[in-house]
């Protein structure tokens, strides 16, 4: 039947719960992942380090590439609603074979970020047990039972996660929103200035790791096309949440970023970066805020990280699932809860996966922070990038030949424009990616082969289902897609 991958039944028992997430819980869902207050207070420094004051500036120069992909991407989504969405865009733009490769790039990236996050919880776990409880207990025991508690939660189904990731998110916003509130009305540092977003000094050609960082606090905004299928009002929804999402990145970062440079000074953040970057944004706590909206602040970072690992763990299980239906994994994935509608299997094995990873840094005696949150991190970024790069490509061959009424600037310049960019910032990450993983040049080349190991394994999988199974080939990238039917078209895309 049309719309279902071969051999399914028009009942659709394993589908994804429909009509579930408006576009608050979308937005909710996304940002959580990208963790607003762990990324501010553990990984701006470093943005600081290698960009100074430049880095609010950098941030919106940022929010401009990605807007110019979601134009093309928000556009592509109306004739592709695929929870594989890298996948499903790829496949239809430049081939099914390529967007098996992207298939399998996007599994190994979406799992590489959710399951390196566990080093971050595991660290700031032990830290807080540290000074609350004077006991010494193992980051990987925070670790596991932070597994246990997301693969639960993700089995409860989408509704129990965006109520739980929007509750958290609103918490972490605002001890920034707080932070900010007191700095300005302190006076910060007395260096009140927009040299922050002067175009030379943002574009400075010694600001390249900078960019290459800072565009990293943009990875997962597109996974709002991930929950399409789940998405309440269609594809209006997720276009309105993934505009939402990037505006708000973009802006908030900007500011707050903007903030602590105003409670050092432009001159002076820099400097201060690099004498105690793991404390850079913590001192500005100390000194302008209450000493117990600090203390809240650390515990914030524990719930912070634990939204990322949720909204990580429910967009990974969810590209499982979305290969399983269409075969290029072990059809068992494609099945979902009878109640809940959760990708349960997916979910599983996005769980043991976590699990055999966290165990086998503990036994080795892996550094959680330095190896296990830095080098998978590093994997999802350079997957993420590679995924956009490639899906800049895909929607301008496809909207060129399917949907010329889209208009020029959607369908080539925009699209056109975010390739063209995320190509320089990929060759940044690559020049940069000792500075990313604090690794050396083995475990830098390991970490690139895991990423192109994972794109062959997903071509000669679609190049053999061509081969021995032609049917089930043909099925691949359509399913759940909202193309108008012959006959009938959708209303311009300029006025949706």
């Amino acid at each position: 039947m049309p719309g279902h991958p071969p051999g399914s039944s028009a009942s659709a028992p394993d589908t994804l719960a429909g009509n579930a997430m408006g576009t608050k819980d979308l937005v909710f869902t996304v940002l959580a992942a990208l963790a607003p207050l762990t990324l501010i207070v553990a990984v701006a420094p470093l943005h600081f380090l290698k960009g100074g004051a430049a880095v609010p500036g950098g941030y919106l120069v940022a929010g401009v590439v990605m807007a110019l992909f979601a134009v093309g991407f928000m556009t592509m989504s109306r004739y592709v609603r695929n929870a594989g969405a890298f996948y499903a865009t790829i496949s239809r733009g430049l081939g099914k074979p390529a967007g098996s490769g992207a298939a399998m790039l996007a599994v190994v990236a979406y799992n590489a970020l959710q399951i390196s996050t566990y080093g971050a919880l595991g660290v700031y776990a032990n830290e807080t047990f540290k000074n609350y409880f004077h006991r010494d207990v193992p980051w990987w025991v925070f670790a596991i039972a932070g597994l246990i508690f997301v693969g639960w939660l993700g089995y409860r189904g989408i509704h129990t996660s965006a109520r739980i990731l929007g509750t958290l998110l609103v918490l972490e916003t605002a001890v920034l929103v707080v932070l900010a509130a007191y700095v300005l009305v302190k006076g910060g540092a007395g260096d009140w200035s927009a040299e922050s977003f002067a175009p030379s000094r943002v574009f400075d050609p010694g600001n390249g790791a900078m960019f290459a960082l800072v565009a990293g606090a943009f990875m997962g905004f597109e996974a709002t096309a991930i929950f399409s299928e789940e998405a309440r009002g269609g594809i209006r929804t997720v276009r309105r949440a993934t505009y939402i999402a990037v505006g708000f990145i973009a802006v908030f970062y900007a500011f707050i970023t903007w903030v602590v440079v105003m409670a050092y000074g432009v001159d002076k953040i820099g400097p201060a970066a690099e004498a105690d970057p793991v404390n850079l944004v913590v001192a500005v706590f100390d000194k302008y805020v209450p000493a117990p909206i600090t203390e809240v602040m650390h515990i914030l970072l524990l719930t912070s990280a634990f939204a990322a690992l949720l909204a990580l763990h429910n967009a990974a299980n969810r590209y499982f699932y979305a290969m399983g239906r269409e075969g290029l994994l072990p059809r068992a994935l494609g099945r979902t809860h009878p109640r809940t509608k959760a990708p349960l299997r997916a979910g599983l094995v996005q769980t043991v996966l976590a699990a055999v990873a966290v165990v086998t840094f503990a036994v080795f005696g892996i550094d959680p922070y330095l190896g296990l949150l830095l080098w998978g991190s590093a994997l999802g970024f350079l997957g993420i990038i590679c995924l956009w790069a490639f899906c800049s490509l895909a929607i301008i061959r496809f909207l060129r030949r399917q949907a010329p009424e889209a208009g020029l600037f959607r369908t080539t310049i925009a699209p056109g424009l975010s390739f063209a960019a995320l190509a320089v910032v990929l060759f940044l990450v690559l020049s940069n990616l000792p500075l990313l993983t604090g690794a050396g040049t083995a475990t830098n080349i390991l970490i690139v082969g895991l990423g192109v190991a994972a794109v062959v394994a997903g071509v000669t999988r679609a190049l053999y289902l061509r081969a021995r199974a032609p049917r089930l080939y043909a099925g691949l990238a359509q399913t759940s897609v909202d193309e108008p039917p012959a006959g009938r078209r959708e209303p311009a895309i300029g006025n949706a």
